[in-house]
């Protein structure tokens, strides 16, 4: 958590983000190819560096992980982050909703987005360029790469997130009268597959799934080539 004693100017709202996290045990499971347990390192880093990502935006005050993984809570805490039990253990939008409500009890002038935990070639400054465009009023979501999914779901202050995720949530997103805005294509390019990890590394992925990868001796592309982000 940032120094509450120090209080950031913005031209645009203050933000906080909520990041769900997944037990590791049951995480990113069509990367099961590489082994369980380096799927469930890899489920980590992405998260880690997602976290990093977030913490590094220079509008994002909170970064809030929903998790009821140990691993994950104690690494992620590290990290700087607040993380918080899944309390709703309903399924990801109560958890979303849970992360929302209480970042808004705690920083009612802020905005609030949800962020997907597996985008390991997500950079801050393309959160802050996103979170810049969100309208003053409104809600907005960037989809994913291949405009089925969502990987980030944004609220302006005073407004609920309303969270659809799940099979096409992009439409729901949409439906439920959200803008659509442009991403990156890290903050796009969320990864289910060996296929995405290889695209996320040709983008450039964080450190600890950098890390990870060489130290697994996995080969996206080949490890000589795991490009990280500088």
């Amino acid at each position: 958590m940032r120094d509450s004693h120090v209080v950031p100017i913005f031209e645009t709202p203050p933000w906080g983000v909520v990041v769900p996290v997944k037990l590791l045990s049951v995480a990113k499971s069509r990367l099961a190819p590489y082994g369980e347990a380096a799927r469930r390192r890899l489920a980590l880093a992405f998260a880690a560096d997602v976290v990093t990502a977030a913490m590094r935006s220079r509008l994002v005050v909170r970064v809030v992980v929903v998790t009821d993984d140990p691993v994950a809570a104690q690494a992620l805490t590290c990290l700087g982050a607040v993380v918080v039990a899944d309390e709703p253990a309903a399924g990801l939008n109560p958890a979303l909703g849970y992360g929302a409500e209480l970042l808004r009890a705690s920083l009612p002038d802020c905005g609030v987005a949800a962020l997907s935990s597996d985008l390991p070639a997500l950079r801050a400054d393309d959160l802050d360029t996103v979170l810049a465009a969100v309208p003053a009023a409104g809600r907005a979501f960037v989809p994913d790469a291949e405009r089925l999914g969502t990987t980030l779901l944004a609220a302006s202050p005073g407004l609920g997130l309303d969270p659809a995720y799940g099979e096409h949530s992009r439409l729901r997103h949409l439906d439920s009268g959200a803008v659509e805005l442009p991403g990156s294509a890290g903050l796009q390019r969320d990864v289910d597959t060996p296929a995405d990890l290889a695209t996320a590394v040709a983008l450039g992925v964080g450190p600890n799934t950098a890390a990870t990868i060489v130290g697994l001796g996995l080969s996206p592309r080949s490890p000589a080539q795991c490009t990280m982000q500088r």
